[in-house]
């Protein structure tokens, strides 16, 4: 049998990073005067990183002993090789105090650090973690995929979203600059939901943003400039489903660009149109599998992942958006996507984080239940946030509410109207008016209040726990958060 004492050997060895005796190499990590020397030991660092390894092979000692390194080739901050150097110690890493963003570049300096085991743990936590923060920063993320080797799950994950929803890079501003590799990815998936001419498009129309001397009309090319595409697309061209093309998509789509097929191919393509059963030489993909989405059969919803929110809540906030309080408001079927950006409990309480998420974001509503009192308060702001302005913003769709509970009989629906959106990220605060004004850290400090306001109809609180002072509120208006999160709206597709 075989003891394992880890843990015992974790911390001894962090003992050395804390008490740098006998350290014989001087890392320099940032710029004066804001730099930081750390003092460490070759051994345990070329043991644990083949970069580091290779580095110190070729430095020499200085007259003290010494090796000296910088940091500058791979601009990791302080604050990221803090982490890093005690992960290559200790074998110990915590990322639960640490913003989304951080984490990211924690992964892209422990890929340039060839720390295979944390750059495939760091991948697994974003993608289990944080996957509302890779999709706000989604352009991003994907060309940094492609850019950085050894990303591969943070590359299948990003592909799963473009297979499913293909206008967020075919349709994007960076889908002309996609890398070969990254546009290959794409239309050699099975899944992919997109019309095969549509694919054909697009990868005619990304070859010729890479050879911008073509010209525009297509009369004017010359057999050069069809051989200058087929060369541009020539790991491209294969991965079309040729055979799955109707008659017309060939004759307006294909036909004009025959030049850049083999000719053999364009042959069978037309042959295969004019004899379906005859045999073809050419390599036939098998057709795409596009998915039909459904609607769920009666009174039968689709569980909503929220701490707060039931599904009945959710189809009455649909309702609202769609200003269907007056009318038939939605009992099933919901017409939108409850996408969850910010879970307090998972994310964090403080505003600040609030606004690094939600920066530039649209059509979002906010929940949270009030310790002490079971309400749950909310909002929903059309126009987005903004975190680089202290503003009040105006629109006329925005609302308030409170949601009915066990302890409330009915739901409060109060609509905005002028100033309605509290968007104030330098003063730690946001919220919809002063129909609900949230401030700070929402779980720890209590400071958010309602109050009556003229760009509200009415009060979302009842009177006991309205405040009738913004710049003082009353004690027992104020209140801290048990839990709230914050969901992107978006119409689904059916």
């Amino acid at each position: 049998m075989t003891t394992k004492f880890f843990d015992r050997l974790s911390n001894d060895l962090t003992q050395f990073l804390e008490d740098p005796i006998d350290y014989n190499v001087s890392i320099k990590v940032g710029e004066a005067p804001n730099d930081q020397i750390f003092k460490v030991h070759s051994y345990i660092l070329q043991s644990r990183s083949p970069y580091f390894k290779k580095k110190f092979n070729e430095i020499h000692f200085n007259n003290d002993h010494v090796k000296v390194l910088t940091t500058s080739d791979t601009n990791v901050s302080i604050k990221i090789f803090n982490v890093i150097i005690k992960y290559l110690y200790g074998g110990i890493i915590s990322l639960e105090k640490l913003e989304n963003s951080v984490i990211f570049d924690l992964l892209i300096a422990s890929n340039e650090f060839e720390l295979d085991e944390l750059v495939k743990h760091l991948q697994i936590y974003i993608v289990n973690n944080n996957a509302s923060w890779l999709r706000l920063n989604f352009a991003q993320v994907y060309q940094t995929s492609y850019q950085v080797k050894n990303l591969e799950i943070i590359q299948d994950f990003c592909n799963n979203i473009i297979a499913k929803h293909p206008n967020t890079i075919f349709e994007s501003e960076n889908f002309l600059t996609l890398p070969d590799d990254a546009l290959i990815s794409i239309i050699k998936r099975d899944d992919l939901q997109l019309e095969e001419v549509k694919v054909w498009e697009y990868v005619i129309q990304w070859g010729k943003a890479k050879n911008r001397t073509l010209p525009t009309n297509l009369d004017e090319w010359t057999y050069d400039n069809f051989l200058t595409l087929k060369e541009a697309l020539k790991q491209c061209l294969p991965n079309i489903r040729y055979f799955n093309l109707s008659h017309e998509d060939v004759l307006d789509k294909i036909f004009p660009y025959q030049n850049i097929l083999e000719p053999k191919l364009f042959l069978d393509i037309n042959s295969k149109l004019m004899a379906p059963t005859r045999q073809i030489s050419s390599t036939v993909l098998p057709p795409r599998k596009i998915l039909t989405k459904t609607l769920p059969t009666r009174n039968i919803l689709i569980p909503l992942f929220s701490n707060i929110i039931t599904n009945e809540h959710a189809l009455e906030i649909s309702s609202w958006i769609d200003k269907k309080e007056k009318a038939i408001p939605y009992i099933e079927n919901n017409p939108y996507e409850f996408e969850l950006l910010i879970r307090g409990s998972r994310d964090g309480f403080d505003v600040k984080t609030f606004y690094n998420i939600c920066h530039k974001v649209s059509n979002t509503v906010i929940v949270l239940k009030v310790e002490g009192t079971e309400e749950i308060l909310g909002g929903y702001n059309p126009i987005g946030w903004d975190k680089n302005r202290n503003q009040w913003r105006k629109t006329q769709d925005s609302f308030a509410f409170s949601l009915k509970t066990s302890n409330m009989k009915n739901s409060i629906l109060s609509r905005g109207k002028n100033n309605a959106i509290h968007n104030f990220p330098r003063d730690l605060s946001f919220g919809f008016g002063f129909a609900l004004s949230l401030y700070e850290n929402l779980k720890i400090k209590k400071k958010s209040f309602c109050m009556i306001d003229s760009d509200y109809k009415k009060p979302v609180r009842s009177d006991e726990f309205l405040s009738f002072s913004w710049s003082n509120p009353s004690h027992n208006a104020l209140f801290s958060v048990e839990e709230y999160e914050v969901y992107k709206i978006s119409p689904k597709i059916i």
